[in-house]
């Protein structure tokens, strides 16, 4: 089962998202924290696997809440529920360390499928709203910026530099495995040594990295 936690001030988005979440025969909601620091003591207290973390709430935000939450040990992957065009600070929980994003009208199926990805250390992305989401975060970045991104892949091999890439373009594991026609066994643990060499947590991370040294458009 896969352990999941449910973060919203509104009791009326935990209702609805407890109520698709238990239709999956394989997700459990433990609990539901309505501000950053409940979040944060739930999180210690139920040892979830996967957190659905709103970002606009009153006392500490999903911003803190998140930053908090992938500084513990053995922290769980955390999914942002946002609005996207008014939460600025969705970019920034990203970076540091969400494992991806959802709009709050997200279908059920693909809110089920995000868990699930989230769980098996993926992240929900459409390429539409990735392309968004990486220009917002590098449009403005200096010269300095991309070429210390650069720096940072000097390290990799030419298939890791490949697999960065094609993560960069929003791919999923097995699209990356049928396209660099390899295992995804063998994309998994291409990834992992990015998640080394990059000094990221996940795939999102690795995503901006592919961006912010202009491997992508």
């Amino acid at each position: 089962m896969i352990r999941t936690l449910l973060v919203d001030d509104e009791s009326l988005i935990r209702a609805g998202l407890r109520f698709i979440l238990e239709s999956a025969p394989d997700v459990e909601i433990v609990g539901e924290a309505a501000d950053g620091d409940e979040a944060v003591a739930a999180t210690r207290r139920l040892g979830p696997d996967v957190v659905l973390m709103d970002i606009r709430m009153p006392r500490t935000d999903g911003l803190a809440a998140t930053e908090a939450i992938r500084g513990l040990v053995r922290a769980p992957a955390v999914v942002i529920l946002t609005t996207f065009d008014s939460d600025e600070h969705v970019f920034a929980a990203l970076e540091a360390g969400a494992c991806g994003f959802l709009l709050k009208d997200t279908s059920p199926h693909d809110l089920i499928r995000a868990v699930r990805l989230a769980h098996g250390g993926e992240a929900m992305l459409s390429p539409q709203v990735t392309r968004r989401l990486i220009h917002r975060v590098t449009t403005d970045a200096p010269v300095r910026r991309r070429r210390d991104a650069l720096a940072r892949l000097e390290t990799l091999t030419g298939r890791e530099r490949e697999v960065l890439v094609e993560v960069g373009l929003g791919r999923s594991n097995t699209e990356i495995a049928a396209s660099l026609r390899m295992s995804e066994a063998t994309v998994k643990s291409h990834l992992s040594h990015l998640f080394d060499k990059l000094a990221v947590t996940n795939r999102v991370q690795v995503a901006i990295a592919a961006h912010r040294a202009g491997l992508v458009d």
